[in-house]
């Protein structure tokens, strides 16, 4: 697909219904959001890093969503009609290297976290976690993997783009081992709106995996009937 960019007389509507989004959602949330925060910290303060312990944990998996989703769109060259590739690969970069600090930040609150106490090393090693261990093992391993994924960023001219491309396959069991986690060792994986998260994330990674399959497959054959 040949890069054409959004329409220019069109900019200010588009930033104008992002920010009209972005007012909605902040606006119906967040007054219910600080007010949570408040009463947290008036009644049970030792709650708080429970709490940012999820925020964060959530804040890494949509980051690391985004970058999976991003990965597909960009496989798919369906982002090539209106940004340049050298800008969507960059943002699809920074959204791996955010979550895996995000997920970070979520590991060290856990040994903060005084509802389910963890050990330094009951966060470092899969399989020693004291709460759901298999699940929990399936989060840390996701994190491991996803370090890989994001040193394969700046190693990429390095091990070449063959092995890179390989290796970026990893990312799908990361975002697998997070799903997981999210789904079977989150305290709070049983609200609804956390189990939507996890299915909206799963159908639109599974459709654009599909999607991306498709076009490889339809492209194997077209090479094929070319060569007859």
């Amino acid at each position: 697909m040949k890069f054409r960019g959004l329409d220019p007389r069109t900019r200010w509507l588009r930033w104008g219904l992002v920010a009209i989004a972005v007012g909605i959602v902040f606006g119906t949330t967040g007054p219910k959001a600080m007010d949570a925060l408040a009463t947290t910290w008036e009644t049970n303060r030792s709650m708080l890093p429970w709490v940012f312990e999820r925020l964060f944990a959530f804040l890494a998996y949509f980051a690391m969503t985004g970058s999976v989703i991003y990965g597909l769109l960009l496989s798919t060259k369906i982002l090539d009609v209106i940004a340049h590739r050298p800008i969507t690969f960059t943002l699809h970069q920074d959204l791996a290297s955010i979550g895996l600090g995000l997920a970070a930040v979520h590991g060290m609150l856990l040994g903060l976290d005084k509802t389910v106490p963890f050990s330094l090393a009951q966060i470092a090693v899969p399989g020693l976690a004291p709460h759901a261990p298999l699940w929990v093992a399936a989060g840390q391993v996701a994190f491991y993997l996803m370090a890989i994924v994001v040193a394969s960023f700046y190693l990429r001219r390095r091990i070449g783009q063959r092995a890179w491309r390989t290796l970026h396959y990893v990312t799908f069991l990361a975002f697998l081992g997070a799903t997981l986690h999210g789904l079977l060792a989150g305290t709070d994986s049983g609200a609804a709106w956390a189990w939507w998260i996890y299915v909206g994330s799963i159908v639109g990674v599974v459709f654009l995996l599909v999607y991306r399959i498709a076009l490889s497959l339809g492209g194997s054959r077209a090479v094929r009937r070319a060569n007859v």
